[in-house]
């Protein structure tokens, strides 16, 4: 069992983060943001694919008032991730559930900022990675997470002394440890809600591997309270790898898969099989374990332990349900039948 650190609560739109609030799922749009047709359709495929807040890049004005109409189109928190121009912040303010800003790079408008988001009761993100710290955190420090955490803090002090306190943290490196232990670091001084990622992850392989260490490594010692995947790939490949570490993880209720790596023994095309059982059945959100495996060594075993599985034979597959054997399947029915049996027992 995961002990979670209590971190304090704050309201994005109709998503609570921080406490014992269910961890939610980011993601941030790839899209021209002044594109509104573009950016509402990829919004709602992340919707469709478990996606709970959602952020959007705003670099110029056109882009700051298109979040006007986007957010009428969408059903999940819209972020505006802002930089270096504080009049971007006041327009996005008035349209969106929370801003992204890095208090540095904004300059001496931060109190403008700040009001802006005290007036529609936004929180704010001070997103801190380890490319653009603080200058005199890293003359300081340098390139470290220690650099990284005291840019937080400077950053923090700015809002706290404006009276502003509802605040999310994020301290985020491509380098895993590095990120590790700034989280590690931040987290023993503080009891701000942290959103945890590893930035600029790479691409769908390397970047799930390297994310799924990273946030893996820190909710399992009980930080974090929101996650992001960053993906050099389509946003809805991060959302999914997300969902896959929090129920991994048993912090999130959805559907388990158990595969075999298969070997001489495996009589039936197990790749094949699982890979067409995990993408049917990935929008599932109840607690499900689903087995595929390719023989009868380990097969039965797991095949019982889980909901419903399968275990291969010559061509076939032993169907098992519950921990109870149902019948054999032939080989080119598998995936077809299997599905069928998930749905009738998901109605059960």
């Amino acid at each position: 069992m995961i002990s979670r650190k209590k971190t304090r609560v704050i309201k994005v739109g109709n998503v609570l983060i921080g406490g014992s609030n269910p961890f939610s799922i980011q993601s941030m749009t790839n899209t021209d943001t002044r594109d509104v047709r573009a950016t509402v359709e990829q919004i709602l495929e992340l919707e469709k694919a478990g996606c709970e807040i959602i952020r959007a890049a705003v670099p110029d004005e056109k882009a700051a008032y298109s979040l006007k109409d986007i957010k009428k189109r969408i059903h999940i928190p819209l972020v505006a991730d802002i930089h270096f121009d504080y009049r971007l912040a006041l327009i996005a303010a008035k349209f969106v559930d929370k801003l992204r800003i890095n208090p540095g790079n904004i300059g001496s408008k931060v109190k403008k900022v700040v009001e802006a988001a005290q007036k529609r009761n936004l929180p704010i993100r001070i997103g801190v990675n380890l490319g653009s710290l603080n200058k005199d955190s890293q003359k300081k420090f340098g390139m470290t997470a220690e650099a990284m955490v005291d840019s937080a803090f400077r950053e923090i002090r700015v809002l706290e002394s404006l009276g502003f306190k509802d605040i999310v943290i994020s301290l985020k490196a491509s380098d895993i440890l590095t990120t590790i232990k700034a989280y590690e670091l931040f987290s023993q001084k503080s009891d701000y809600p942290l959103h945890v990622g590893i930035t600029e992850a790479g691409t769908r392989f390397a970047g799930t591997i390297k994310s799924s260490i990273g946030i893996g490594s820190l909710l399992v010692r009980g930080i974090g309270d929101t996650i992001r995947v960053s993906l050099t790939a389509s946003p809805i490949e991060e959302v999914k790898v997300a969902k896959e570490i929090l129920t991994s993880l048993g912090l999130r209720k959805g559907r388990v898969i158990i595969s075999c790596p298969t070997c001489g023994r495996t009589q039936i095309d197990v790749i094949s099989i699982a890979q067409k059982i995990e993408e049917a059945t990935a929008d599932i959100n109840k607690p499900l374990r689903i087995a595929v495996m390719g023989c009868m060594v380990n097969g039965p075993g797991e095949a019982r332990e889980a909901d419903i599985g399968i275990a291969g034979g010559n061509k076939e597959a032993v169907l098992f349900k519950k921990g109870n054997i149902i019948r054999k399947i032939p080989e080119e029915k598998i995936v077809e039948e299997l599905l069928r049996e998930i749905q009738i027992l998901l109605k059960t």
